[in-house]
């Protein structure tokens, strides 16, 4: 995954209780750190076939510059480790905490998509201490108020063996399959989907073992109802909201923000885009970050 970084950013790992956990920071120029104390800027990636860092790689190299940009492939997805397990929440609140505080030496500010955004407020409950601020992107833990949102497969199918392999294959490890998906369910318009991101999402989604994590996603291990867990958070937080994202609609990410009025301190609705649109209008994204910077 790391040709698909920009100019500038290598990689490095952490060790977690799953395995080593890749990330992606300033390691050469124009963005060589020489100021070890810049505030730590962490971009965490949504889950779904393909997912990895790349989802962020088009917004954090405009905070390059000011911050030690922290953007980690999570453990089952990119090139950090895939084990061979039933996924479960604890598995991505254990290595997301473990690699926050192997990492950062202060309270970091964390900029999250979607299920993994829910998962960071969870995180944030738990332990506070180790965040600064939250930025969200139409966070959700799809069954959100008792209404699931991401199954789209019965369950019989995804857990019949060798079919699960067959629905892998079909539905996240070819580039015709790879490109339907980002151009008709993450982004609201499909021309805005390049070649780049077709092979940046293949290329994660073939790597070995990679159809375990993405196959607990589809059937709905990771879910959870959000609504339970808001009204705790205490950590400054901004949501957004692509007004066109499927799924969990913009109606939804009001409804849960009305939740906590005290941590959630501003509602963000963008507009022509879907779940993603920090890839999908990476500039607006930046230029809406910069604001709250």
């Amino acid at each position: 995954m790391l040709r698909f970084q920009p100019p500038g950013f290598g990689h490095k790992v952490v060790n977690t209780s799953l395995g080593g956990m890749v990330y992606y920071t300033q390691t050469t120029a124009p963005w060589l750190i020489t100021d070890i104390d810049l505030p730590p800027l962490l971009f965490l990636h949504n889950f779904g076939g393909g997912a990895s860092a790349y989802e962020w790689s088009k917004v954090y190299p405009a905070f390059a510059a000011t911050h030690r940009i922290l953007a980690p492939d999570l453990i089952g997805w990119g090139d950090s480790a895939h084990p061979v397990r039933d996924y479960q929440i604890s598995d991505y609140l254990n290595t997301i905490a473990q690699f926050i505080t192997q990492t950062c030496n202060t309270p970091v500010t964390a900029i999250a998509s979607s299920l993994t955004a829910a998962l960071t407020v969870r995180i944030a409950i738990q332990q506070p201490e180790l965040f600064k601020a939250l930025f969200l992107v139409c966070p959700s833990g799809f069954d959100d108020f008792g209404q699931g949102a991401g199954r789209r497969l019965p369950l019989g199918l995804i857990n019949t063996p060798l079919l699960d392999n067959l629905i892998y294959a079909l539905g996240a490890e070819n580039e015709i399959a790879v490109r339907n998906f980002l151009q008709n369910f993450l982004f609201a318009k499909a021309e805005r989907v390049s070649e780049e991101m077709v092979q940046a999402y293949l290329t994660s989604a073939q790597q070995f073992n990679a159809k375990f994590a993405a196959l607990a996603f589809l059937r709905g291990d990771l879910y959870f109802d959000l609504s339970m867990y808001i009204k705790q958070l205490s950590i400054p937080t901004v949501m957004f909201w692509g007004e066109e994202a499927q799924f969990t609609s913009v109606k939804l990410g009001r409804r849960l923000a009305s939740l906590n009025t005290d941590a959630i301190r501003d509602f963000q609705a963008i507009a022509s885009v879907g779940v993603l649109p920090h890839l999908e209008l990476p500039e607006v994204m930046i230029g809406l970050l910069q604001r709250y910077f």
